[in-house]
């Protein structure tokens, strides 16, 4: 979005890239270490971002069209909840791990 003039950009299928990515036998620390290492990144270019260009536009699968700075939203809401997930799944294993 900060380099084209209006993209268009296509949802990603979230199953499919976990498949390709081997998350089922992923160590979760690593996958962890892996996601905040990505979104430290993220920040890091959204630091660089001027006011201005928050406001270009794009149009996104199945949301149509929307703002540099809307996406920074969905993206924030998507990590939120794969985090939750995360959490969930580390409650899940470490109760397991507890002898009965």
């Amino acid at each position: 979005m900060l380099t084209e003039e209006h993209p268009s950009l296509v949802s990603l299928d979230g199953y499919e890239l976990a498949k390709q990515r081997h998350y089922e036998g992923a160590n979760p620390a690593d996958v962890i270490a892996a996601f905040r290492q990505a979104r430290e990144a993220t920040l890091e270019l959204i630091e660089s971002i001027s006011d201005g260009q928050l406001n270009r536009p794009a149009t996104f699968g199945e949301y149509g069209r929307v703002t540099l700075k809307g996406m920074i939203h969905f993206l924030c809401s998507h990590d939120q909840r794969h985090l939750a997930s995360m959490h969930w799944l580390l409650g899940k294993m470490e109760s397991l791990s507890v002898d009965h």
